[in-house]
Formats: structure tokens, C-alpha cells, sequence
């Protein structure tokens, strides 16, 4: 792991952890804390990808590596939200579940040789993810220092839109696949 885009990679489990612990417990500035560090999250997952891309090289720690960092970043950024009675807990097993579900047809296509690549509803995935995410943040800091924010109520369709489109791109994923799936596995 001698890259940079590796270390920004690796950091951003580390930083997830941090989040959790500013959403989850009660000391001034927690939230906002929570928040800075997601953001900062966000842009590492944008960065590393652009300097292995452009300077570094990719490699296979970070092809495996980059996209669970995002996975366990939203994740957990979501189970925060439905501790804290924020988002309904369907959604996030929504969420959940399609994330594993694409990140083992991902597995199933790497043992067949085939290296899978994120298509536009997975970026258009993580990019409502992440507003959804920041919005629900920014409710909560605004709740806990003033009244409730009208606002709340675009995160919450937000947040449905979140999962709903999380689950389309699953899908998605897996029709795009599906005659890999089952040829392959005919022939094997």
C-alpha cells in the first residue's frame, strides 16, 4: 500500500469511525464535528479515485478497498441517522442490502475475470446518497441549536429517494449481468 490514493482510501475507515462516535454521543459541536468529518470522507472518496486514475496508477488494493470504504462511510452514516430516529430503518436495510448484494456479484464477476465497473446509476447513487446524508446532518445541527428546520422534510424524501434509487441501481447492476451470471456459470 504504498500509494496515496491507498492512504486516502484507508483513512476514510478510520474517519467513519470518528463520525460515528460525533453522531452518536452528546457534546457540543458533536454533530457539526460529525458532519465536517463526512465531508471530508466524501471528498477523500472523490480525490484518491482521480489521483489513481491520473498519477498514481490504480491498483487492486484500491479497485477492492475504495468502493467498501464508501459502503461502510454511507452505511454507517445511515445507521447513525436511524439511531438518532432520523430515517426509517426500511430504507437503510434497503441501502444495506443492495450494497452487499452488488458487492458480491462484483466478487462473483472478479472470479470470473471480469472487472465490473461503477455505471451512472451507481454514481447517481452515491451522489444522492451523500446529499441525503449531508442534509440529514444539517437538520440534525440545526434542531439541536434552534427549532425544528423546515428543511427536514426535503431530506426525508431525499433520504426515500436515496433508497429507492440505491435499489434501482442494484438492479440495474445485476441485469446488466445477468447473462455473465448464468452462462458462465453453465459452461463452469
Amino acid at each position: 500500500m504504498k500509494s496515496l490514493p491507498n492512504h486516502l482510501t484507508v483513512s476514510r475507515f478510520w474517519m467513519t469511525a470518528v463520525m460515528m462516535v460525533c453522531m452518536t454521543l452528546d457534546f457540543p459541536y458533536a454533530r457539526i464535528a460529525a458532519l465536517v468529518i463526512f465531508i471530508l470522507a466524501s471528498v477523500t472518496d472523490a480525490l484518491d479515485g482521480y489521483l489513481a486514475r491520473n498519477f498514481f496508477g490504480v491498483t487492486s488494493f484500491g479497485k477492492l478497498m475504495d468502493p467498501l470504504a464508501d459502503k461502510v462511510l454511507v452505511c454507517a452514516a445511515f445507521i447513525g441517522f436511524v439511531e438518532l430516529d432520523c430515517i426509517a430503518a426500511w430504507m437503510v436495510v434497503l441501502i444495506i442490502a443492495r450494497e452487499f448484494m452488488v458487492t458480491g456479484l462484483r466478487l462473483l464477476m472478479i472470479e470470473k475475470g471480469i472487472v465490473m465497473p461503477a455505471g451512472p446509476w451507481g454514481k447517481i447513487k452515491t451522489t444522492v446518497q451523500m446529499v441525503a446524508i449531508s442534509l440529514y446532518f444539517f437538520g440534525l445541527i440545526w434542531e439541536s441549536e434552534f427549532l425544528p428546520m423546515p428543511g427536514t422534510a426535503y431530506a426525508e424524501w431525499l433520504g426515500m429517494g436515496a433508497a429507492l434509487i440505491t435499489a434501482w441501481s442494484g438492479v440495474v447492476y445485476f441485469w446488466q449481468q445477468r447473462h455473465t451470471i448464468w452462462e458462465k456459470e453453465e459452461e463452469g
